[in-house]
């Protein structure tokens, strides 16, 4: 199953590897080349495959849980100055995704959206210190009753060029549930409660959808 995300990419590059094989079965008279060449485009085209699948994932819904909103390796559990919303310290999980993983970023809690902002912006290494507030990113802040709220931001790197961010004002966001996609290798960043109870080490690897990052103290 592939990402909507993938559809258009995926119809361009399958149209572009089948010209490509009929060039090289047509002009290329090395034999081994002609082999070379066409698991070349191959590996392209798996690799796109790869990139745009949409697995089904089991969330399993508790509001007082937050669950990793995308696939990767955790790179940052600290306690930060989140200056944009809160104002205030919070604690920051960040979970980075290499071009391999499954990029769907998903609602790490239930309840409404009460803040989405779009911000264009660098394309530094997803992992350098400033991506956070200078690469283009979105912001958005879910609410419910039992957790309170938690922000999630998508982060453009350096191969990322385009985010898409399905979250609205107001909208009813289901935990697990989609909450947009980042091309080609980024980050999320989580900002959660000080206090709150973390699940997970640094260099975990994580299940968007699946894994428990926190859970309320």
């Amino acid at each position: 199953m592939f990402h909507k995300e993938g559809h258009k990419i995926i119809i361009i590059t399958l149209i572009f590897i089948v010209g490509c094989f009929l060039l090289i079965d047509s002009y290329v008279n090395i034999a081994w080349l002609r082999t070379v060449g066409m698991i070349a485009l191959l590996v392209f085209l798996i690799l796109i495959l790869q990139f745009f699948r949409n697995p089904k994932r089991h969330t399993h819904l508790n509001d007082k849980h937050v669950i990793s909103p995308v696939d990767g390796k955790v790179v940052v559990i600290e306690e930060v100055f989140e200056k944009e919303y809160f104002k205030e310290k919070r604690l920051q999980v960040s979970v980075f995704m290499s071009p391999i993983n499954v990029h769907v970023t998903r609602y790490p809690i239930g309840g409404h959206v009460i803040f989405s902002k779009y911000h264009p912006g660098k394309y530094l290494v997803a992992w350098h210190p400033k991506a956070s507030e200078e690469n283009e990113r979105t912001t958005v802040v879910v609410e419910n009753e039992n957790y309170g709220k938690v922000l999630h931001r998508q982060i453009a790197g350096a191969l990322a060029k385009r985010i898409v961010n399905y979250a609205k004002l107001n909208d009813k966001a289901v935990q697990g549930g989609e909450s947009g996609f980042i091309k080609f290798g980024s980050r999320v960043d989580l900002f959660l409660p000080l206090g709150t109870n973390i699940k997970v080490e640094l260099n975990q690897k994580v299940r968007g959808g699946e894994t428990i990052i926190a859970e309320k103290s």
